[in-house]
Order: structure tokens, then C-alpha cells, then sequence
């Protein structure tokens, strides 16, 4: 079976579960998922962890995410990008100073309410199910933190940022949130993923390409990244037989290390992720194929 971690550089058009259920199809598994939601509209770093690499997933959702957007000033819509409904244009009389000093007002720490058209659940329906019928609900703000935020540059209106950010964080939100904070209004025009955790772009495989290759008949599963390569500042750490025996049981073993987290090995095979705590290794969560 498949197993392992393929990092997609997700077309426009497509959602986070196209991807998924095609890629079904061309490792000829169920168990795939994905590294976090990315918009239809949004582009860029999509990671799909395949076999049991899925195990991995609920570690993923953590890790901070690089976005490259396109703000564009003046422009207010019903979901806070430009595929929604014009709700308003008002004039823009600001220019790059003024774009750069506001930026500094949304770094660190924050509440960001989540737009109206989102997947975030309430009293067990979708925000966006409910946008959909026109209605419009009080919702209650998460906290975010915007870990860097830089122009990089702008042509007219439109103001292109580079935004490294925690889990939860909606960038149509936040280019939102810029323009009001300007006077002007904002909503974001373009969105590319650029980092989702250690992975980048230049490890991303083009979706179609992959599809290509897949259609004519050609192996992709060297594609495939090893599971423990999500684990980077993890370091590795080899086990004796005896304690690859226990980790694989499940169990506990005293050890030298200082405390931390590391990557188990046992020989050239990726075991676990386990946690060292006063001398006594436990496991957080393993990976390895179980016969």
C-alpha cells in the first residue's frame, strides 16, 4: 500500500477535497487526507498524506502557514474576496506609506471573526450553508497571530503581501480587516499558499502533472516524501532490538535522553514519534506498518 506525504501545488479551481478524492484514485487508496484547507480561488502548498501517513495529519493542523496575497483596496464583497458579490467601491486615497505603516497594527496575537462564507460550524451547520440563504450570524472571534506581515509590492490598488501566520487564520479576513483600517476597504484578490509547515514550493508537485504521469501509466509513488519528514525538528534517535520491541507494544523504556521529542528508528524504518520525559521514553504516535 502507498504510504507517505505528497506535497501539491494546488491549481485554482479545484478544493482541498477534489485533490484529495482524485489522488484516491491514482495510489488506489482510501486513506488519504489533507494538511490544511485551501479556498477553490487560492493556489499553492497543498500536502496529502497517503497510507498511513494520515496518522500524521492531526500534528499538521498546527504548523504555521506562508501566504502570498493580493490585496486590493477600495473593493468590499460579501466574501471578502473577489469571487463574491460587490458589496461597495469607495476611493482610495492612501498609497505604499500608508499600506506599510498600517501593517505593523496586525502582527502578533489577535481575535479575526470568520467570514460568513467559511466551513466553521455553527449549531452543526456551515457558515457558508447559511450565507448561501442570505442569512448572517453573529460569530465568535479566534484567536490568530500573524507571525510576519511585509509588503512586497503594489501595482495601482492592488498590494501584494507576504503573510506567515498561525492555523485558523483567514487571509480574505485579514486583507478585510487592512482596507477598513485604511478608510478605504479591502478584500483579497489572489492567494498563494507558498509554505505549509517545513514544506515549500520547491518540494510541490504540479497537480495536473502528477495526473499526467499517472494517465500514462508512470510510477509517482517516488513522489512520495517518507512519513518523518514531517518531524524535522524532531531529532532521530535509534532503538535497541529490545526497545524497538516495546515501542511496538506500545510501551515505555528508560533512557539517557534529555528530555524532548524525537523520531524512533529501529534500523532504516521509521517506528514512532516519541516523547522523553525524566528519563522515560513513551510514544506519541506510531507509524510503523503493522503486519
Amino acid at each position: 500500500m502507498s504510504t507517505g506525504i505528497i506535497i501539491i501545488d494546488k491549481p485554482q479551481g479545484w478544493t482541498s477535497q477534489d485533490v484529495t478524492a482524485r489522488l484516491r484514485r491514482v495510489f488506489n487508496t482510501r486513506r488519504i487526507g489533507h494538511g490544511g484547507t485551501l479556498d477553490p480561488m487560492a493556489t499553492g502548498v497543498l500536502p496529502v498524506f497517503v497510507g498511513r501517513a494520515t496518522r500524521g495529519v492531526e500534528f499538521f493542523e498546527h504548523a504555521r502557514k506562508e501566504y502570498i496575497a493580493t490585496l486590493r483596496l477600495g473593493l468590499l464583497t460579501d466574501t471578502e474576496d473577489t469571487t463574491g458579490e460587490v458589496l461597495e467601491t469607495r476611493p482610495v486615497q492612501v498609497g505604499q506609506a500608508e499600506v506599510e505603516a498600517v501593517l505593523t497594527q496586525f502582527l502578533g496575537k489577535q481575535l479575526q471573526v470568520p467570514p460568513m462564507y467559511s466551513a466553521v460550524k455553527v449549531g452543526g451547520k456551515k457558515l457558508y450553508e447559511l450565507a448561501r440563504e442570505g442569512k448572517t450570524i453573529a460569530r465568535q472571534p479566534r484567536e490568530i497571530e500573524i507571525l510576519e506581515l511585509e509588503l512586497l509590492s503594489c501595482r495601482g490598488d492592488d498590494y501584494d503581501l507576504r503573510v506567515v501566520c498561525s492555523k485558523g487564520t483567514y487571509i480574505r479576513t485579514l486583507c478585510k480587516d487592512i482596507g477598513l483600517a485604511l478608510g478605504c476597504g479591502g478584500c483579497m484578490a489572489a492567494l498563494r499558499r507558498s509554505a505549509a509547515g517545513s514544506y515549500t514550493l520547491q518540494e510541490a508537485v504540479k497537480l495536473e502533472e502528477l495526473l499526467e504521469k499517472s494517465g500514462r501509466g508512470e510510477d509517482v509513488e517516488h513522489l512520495l516524501l517518507p512519513i518523518d519528514s514531517m518531524f524535522p525538528d524532531a531529532p532521530p534517535h535509534m532503538l535497541t532490538p529490545n526497545q524497538a520491541k516495546v515501542c511496538r507494544n506500545g510501551g515505555k523504556f528508560s533512557t539517557p535522553l534529555t528530555d524532548g521529542k524525537y523520531r524512533l528508528y529501529q534500523g532504516g524504518e521509521f517506528l514512532a514519534l516519541g516523547k522523553c520525559e525524566n528519563g522515560v521514553m513513551s510514544t506519541i504516535k506510531s507509524f510503523f506498518e503493522v503486519n
